[in-house]
């Protein structure tokens, strides 16, 4: 059965060339048949599931294929490789569980019987009580002697027994996530048929009971003996990284031509270049080129409790000014309207110990009562005024405020190939702007303090690559990434450990962290470019920018550039070179 992205396409190759923009429509129906399929096949980690997304994302790069791609416009061939290019990455992740569901394979024996009964209910075949019960009781027994195994594979070489399992504590705590959502799979399948199923609840209710016990004493054993995560701040810092081939597959998903080794040393040169200027500003400062001890020195300037908020709201409306001041872009009245600042709680800082954008409101962070003396002083430290100088426009305006706002806007159907180095990468290049218009000491503040705050998150956004992918290409620890951060950036260790756990959680892409640096990089060479060349004025690319939506830099360049883009187009652009 063909898809309805399949139909719609079929349809669309009647319509003459360039009589209109046919894949926006093309890109919405992709969406609502995605969310679907996935929402049908709800089941995770089971391979009913990984097949027929499988098989969708295979009948949509057909569908497209099927398109008469040269009677495309410059803009349906940027469009059609976004989705093609969205449609292979999937693909990839795919094959990626794939592997890891393999590898935890050998601690999860009973997976397939637990989610065949939740399958089965979803088939609408009928449910057999009895059989239930017996397939309950099989997975109750697997999952207690998988437990005594895992726990036997903790012995010394010489006492454990030949069927004993050994497991990471990387492969444990992804195992232990994966058991919970056995257990709730469980839980889903049973409340469908209690109270309404007159003998289910008589026969499965004592082998599910016991089935429940057995998977959570496992996943207990996984989660908090072998990966040593009982919910408590000393946890130890455990990420799953997805190796060489991952980050192949996610750079070809992003549209950059450079390898992991080629980003590093980005890194290193722009980490480099921090370096030199903290110099230069610590020398102002009267500390020669003892940078780290003038950055002490800006840490020491922040306000006291209850005066943050206010701080950043001035910060925010003189970023304003300066941009209007200069008529660099254009900022709707009703953006500028609707935002507003939200103090961080104390464990919203265990994970983001600085300010964030959360939606129309910039997240605080800063020292609150009940947090320990210390925890206090290091809060005020990392959030100081000069720090939180740079951060507010990051944050609000011209950053992430503004963007989200156009982004709901201007092509919003490209929010399917929202990217970090967009996303992030246009706060960084107003980073980069802000520096040579002369931000620094534009609020009365001292300038060459305002350029060490500065230069401190730029260092830290170069660090971001570096430690990032040594640590998914396996050549750095978590410790050794929070160690870089504090020698080579000057953080904290509180907040950079902070910044080490929320980047190695699984919650960001990978290339998360690469985002930053690297996107301000592409947009600042596409001002190059298109700006400082005369072709646009400073307004104008800024607000084509914005108008392009969040998709890879590289294809958000050739529709800039009016670029008529080839079928077999692979991505070249040497933007750091």
């Amino acid at each position: 059965m063909r898809s309805l992205l399949t139909l719609l396409a079929v349809a669309l190759l009647a319509i003459p060339a360039r009589a209109q923009s046919i894949l926006p429509d093309l890109i919405r129906t992709y969406q609502a048949d995605a969310r679907f399929v996935s929402r049908f096949h709800a089941v995770e980690w089971s391979e009913g599931r990984f097949d027929r997304l499988d098989r969708f994302y295979t009948e949509s790069l057909a569908a497209l294929d099927a398109l008469a791609y040269d009677a495309l416009s410059i803009a349906d061939r940027i469009d059609w490789h976004l989705l093609r290019r969205h449609i292979r990455w999937r693909q990839a992740s795919l094959a990626l569980d794939r592997r890891r569901l393999e590898e935890m394979q050998p601690v999860m024996p009973f997976r397939a019987a637990i989610q065949e009964l939740e399958l089965a209910r979803r088939r609408m075949d009928p449910c057999d009580p009895k059989a239930a019960a017996v397939s309950l009781s099989d997975a109750a027994e697997q999952a207690k002697k998988t437990r005594e195994r895992v726990e036997a594979g903790r012995k010394p070489e010489a006492d454990r027994p030949a069927d004993a399992i050994i497991v990471s504590p990387i492969l444990a705590k992804r195992a232990a996530g994966a058991i919970d959502n056995l257990a709730w799979t469980l839980d889903r399948w049973a409340a469908f048929y209690d109270e309404f199923q007159p003998d289910f609840t008589w026969w499965t209710r004592r082998p599910r009971e016991d089935c429940q016990r057995e998977l959570r004493d496992l996943a207990r054993l996984l989660r908090e003996e072998i990966a040593g995560i009982k919910g408590k701040d000393e946890d130890p810092l455990i990420g799953d990284p997805i190796g060489a081939d991952g980050l192949k597959a996610d750079l070809e998903g992003e549209a950059l031509c450079y390898t992991p080794e080629e980003l590093i040393a980005i890194g290193e040169r722009e980490l480099a270049w921090c370096e030199t200027e903290l110099k230069k500003a610590a020398a102002d400062l009267g500390f020669g080129d003892d940078w780290k001890a003038a950055l002490a020195k800006v840490k020491d300037q922040n306000l006291p409790p209850g005066e943050q908020d206010d701080f950043v709201r001035d910060e925010a409306r003189a970023a304003i000014k300066f941009l209007k001041d200069r008529d660099l872009l254009t900022i709707p009245p009703l953006c500028e309207e609707s935002w507003r600042v939200e103090m961080h709680s104390i464990e919203t800082q265990r994970t983001l110990p600085f300010a964030v954008y959360g939606g129309q409101y910039m997240g605080v962070s800063y020292a609150a009562g009940s947090m320990p003396h210390a925890d206090k002083l290091m809060s005020m430290r990392g959030n100081n005024k000069h720090f939180t100088h740079n951060v507010t426009p990051h944050e609000l305006i011209p950053g992430h405020h503004l963007q989200g706002y156009i982004e709901d806007r201007v092509r919003p159907y490209r929010g399917l190939f929202s990217t970090p180095f967009l996303v992030e990468g246009w706060a960084l290049y107003w980073e980069f702007r802000f520096w040579e218009l002369g931000w620094p000491g534009a609020t009365g503040l001292d300038p060459a303090m305002d350029r060490i705050g500065m230069l401190f998150w730029r260092a830290h956004r170069a660090a971001r690559i570096i430690v990032s992918l040594m640590f998914h290409l396996g050549q750095m620890t978590p410790q050794e990434m929070i160690d870089f951060l504090v020698d080579r950036v000057g953080h904290e260790r509180s907040g950079a450990t902070a910044e080490v756990r929320r980047y190695i959680g699984g919650d960001y892409s990978p290339l998360y962290q690469c985002g930053y640096m690297l996107g301000g990089i592409q947009i600042r060479a596409m001002h190059r470019e298109l700006v400082e060349s005369g072709r646009m004025t400073e307004k104008q690319f800024n607000d084509a920018v914005l108008a392009e939506n969040s998709i890879p830099i590289e294809l958000m360049r050739a529709g800039l550039k009016g670029e008529t883009l080839p079928k077999d187009w692979k991505p070249r652009w040497r933007f750091a070179d």
